[in-house]
């Protein structure tokens, strides 16, 4: 059989298709050509990214001790005592600016759940995207002690959160007890984002089970760690399990509960805060940010806000 030269590289002189009528064919379809193109490139980035989530992501273990970054320096734990529970390295930073602080950890601060008053839930929104927001639970006892619940990522020293890196087990769960003027403070002054805090509707006894929920989930947390994920273990669907543990469906499965930012209009919808004359009013009582960073740090930081708040 004869072969010849052909651009591209020999072809047949009796069949086929060599580099010319290739390229002719090529300009003749073009936009076939080109979805031919795009479809290997794109089935060549899936296999890629297969590739790297089993043999790279997924094989990566959540940790207990790292260098961790002074903000999450310790891990908490609760030691519960019938209807006390002793909280242990709770954080109690003073916060002018997210690099200017005072740092400090309570070896431990002890709560009755019998002496629950209210339970809030705060919507912190830190992106100028309304969905992307941070939700965490503050609980208030009636001797004055306000004691925050956060769910957030555990970063090492140097490391920066960013909702991508946090789809691929990047940080670690970590779920942060301090004091509200720590917590809030560092969001409202440290940071001045824009911040709501809505009282609760807890029935009779679900509040002390969330406050035994958290407790045990910190516990959990601190002895078997697990990953964050910017989708599916963030801080609001965190807050979700544990209320859906309390009460079995309170919350239903919504895709405001993957967008924090837009909690406030369902929690109000579902009877989960307190309702101070319709959502838009409900909305404006509980902006705190703006008179919260008149706070100079003398005098309580809880006290403050509840000033203000209906």
């Amino acid at each position: 059989m004869q072969m010849e030269p052909w651009i591209g590289g020999t072809r047949n002189c009796e069949s086929g298709i060599g580099g010319e009528a290739l390229i002719e064919k090529i300009l003749e379809e073009p936009i076939q050509f080109g979805i031919y193109f795009l479809g290997l490139i794109a089935a060549l980035i899936i296999l890629r990214m297969i590739y790297v989530w089993m043999f790279i992501i997924r094989l990566r273990k959540p940790k207990i001790e790292a260098d961790w970054r002074p903000d999450c320096k310790f891990h908490g734990e609760a030691i519960i005592d019938g209807t006390k529970i002793t909280f242990k390295n709770v954080r109690d930073f003073f916060w002018r600016t997210t690099k200017d602080y005072d740092e400090n950890w309570v070896d431990e601060i002890t709560v009755d759940s019998e002496e629950i008053k209210d339970i809030w839930f705060v919507v912190d929104h830190f992106h100028s995207i309304t969905g992307l927001a941070h939700t965490l639970v503050t609980i208030e006892f009636n001797d004055g002690m306000c004691l925050s619940f956060s769910f957030e990522t555990r970063r090492v020293v140097g490391q920066r959160y960013h909702p991508w890196d946090g789809l691929w087990r990047n940080y670690e769960l970590y779920l942060l007890v301090g004091l509200e003027s720590d917590i809030m403070g560092l969001r409202t002054n440290g940071r001045k984002n824009m911040d709501y805090m809505f009282r609760a509707i807890t029935p009779p006894g679900k509040d002390k089970k969330m406050l035994f929920s958290l407790a045990y989930r910190l516990n959990q947390l601190g002895k078997s760690p697990e990953f964050y994920n910017s989708l599916t273990t963030t801080c609001n669907t965190s807050i979700v399990g544990l209320v859906n543990k309390v009460t079995p469906g309170r919350i239903p499965f919504t895709w405001r509960n993957f967008f924090p930012g837009y909690t406030p209009r369902a929690a109000y919808k579902l009877g989960l805060i307190e309702d101070v004359g319709g959502f838009e009013q409900t909305l404006e009582k509980a902006r705190i940010d703006l008179f919260a960073q008149q706070w100079d740090g003398e005098g309580s930081y809880s006290e403050m806000l509840r000033e203000h708040l209906p």
